[in-house]
């Protein structure tokens, strides 16, 4: 297959400054002009890589565009000019690219910044914030850091896996197909854990894409990342404060707006403050089937992760392991493998007279599934062993 050879980083950034002083689009036939006007002459394929990059460059993602052409591709991560990283979904890795100058770099960060409607400048430092196309900026300036600007993008996949797929790709087990999909059928509450960068979003919109077409699904999220294949999905997304700082729109408010749009299913994209105590209380009220993913280094840490969000919302810990007790069913505990990301375990949270515990339900080795103490609780809570559909 012949592919567009890559444009030469230094002729870009020359065509871009005569291009913004022109105050004109970068097409092949403007850019084939300007060229023409430098004594430069070269063939229509370079042009077309140069008109490409420059649209990277103007209102694109820069030299940063064809590592999130790449599927695979979940971060991108600039440390320098010529210090870029990507994730596969097995590791860091160098990316091979780089950029002219570090003042490249931090033109990228404040236009993408801009685009997202954020600041980002010395009175700014840093920004936090979601791109068009499912993208998630994050972006610190000198001297907050001092070697120079880093920009991290983590980009998430726009069709949710189907389970086939996740087995396909050794995420997790074929066994544990039926008891996902029972959870899910069952309508039992779950949350889905684990580290930073183990796919909980990806993998909380696998198990949405199985809720039944005939219920209406709300989620809650503070930018656009989970991509469910279900027909009646509504959004809510938050916002954060504007320049002059109002206009913030919380998760906590979105959760108690949801809860008048006649929701059967109540999601939240990532639970980590004051939301969990709504959260919590719709799920004790008759919610069933609600969702959420949660930062955890373990299953055995959830209860405590959950219990110290409500304390800061002002809820006690007796309450909040209360209401973890019964309006959490299951927590679905996924972690980095060497080869990637894959399920850890399947868990139950029991309730005792000192809190709520985590049990283990299914293990998984990686290969297949074995049972643990909770195994009994969670095909309780499934009705039976469930089958394939």
């Amino acid at each position: 297959m012949n592919r567009t050879p890559a444009p030469d980083p230094r002729l870009v950034a020359l065509l871009r400054d005569r291009i913004i002083a022109d105050g004109r689009d970068p097409t092949p036939s403007v850019v084939a002009e300007v060229l023409r006007r430098d004594g430069l002459v070269i063939g229509d394929a370079a042009v077309l890589a140069l008109v490409a990059g420059l649209r990277a460059e103007l209102v694109g993602l820069g030299p940063l565009q064809q590592l999130l052409d790449d599927p695979l591709v979940t971060d991108v991560l600039v440390n320098g000019p010529e210090d870029v990283w990507i994730d596969r979904g097995a590791g860091l890795e160098r990316a091979g690219i780089g950029f002219d100058s570090e003042a490249s770099v931090r033109r990228l960060a404040q236009r993408l910044a801009t685009s997202a409607g954020r600041r980002l400048d010395d009175a700014a430092p840093f920004v936090d914030a979601g791109l068009v196309g499912g993208l998630r900026l994050h972006a610190v300036l000198p001297p907050i850091a001092p070697a120079g600007t880093v920009i991290s993008i983590r980009t998430f996949r726009r069709r949710a896996f189907t389970l086939s797929e996740l087995i396909a790709l050794g995420t997790l087990p074929a066994a544990a197909e039926i008891w996902l999909a029972g959870i899910v059928r069952q309508r039992l509450a779950f949350l889905v854990t684990g580290g930073t960068g183990c796919g909980k979003t990806t993998f909380l919109s696998t198990l949405l894409s199985l809720v039944d077409p005939g219920e209406r699904i709300l989620l809650v999220e503070d930018s656009g990342e989970l991509a469910p294949v279900h027909p009646h999905v509504v959004r809510l997304v938050a916002r954060l404060p504007n320049v002059e700082g109002g206009g913030t729109v919380s998760l906590r408010d979105l959760v108690r707006q949801a809860l008048r749009m006649r929701p059967d299913r109540i999601v939240i994209g990532e639970v980590r403050g004051a939301e969990v105590v709504d959260l919590l209380a719709a799920l004790n009220t008759g919610h069933e089937g609600g969702a959420a993913t949660l930062h955890a280094n373990s299953a055995a840490d959830v209860p405590a992760r959950i219990a110290a969000l409500a304390l800061a919302a002002g809820l006690d810990r007796g309450a909040a392991h209360a209401q973890l007790a019964v309006g959490i069913d299951v927590v679905v505990q996924l972690r980095r493998g060497i080869s990637g990301r894959v399920l850890d375990s399947i868990n139950v949270l029991v309730a005792h007279d000192h809190g709520t515990e985590s049990a283990v339900a299914l293990r998984s080795t990686g290969s297949e599934l074995l049972p643990g103490p909770g195994f009994e609780l969670l095909v309780a809570r499934l009705g039976g062993v469930p089958e394939l559909q």
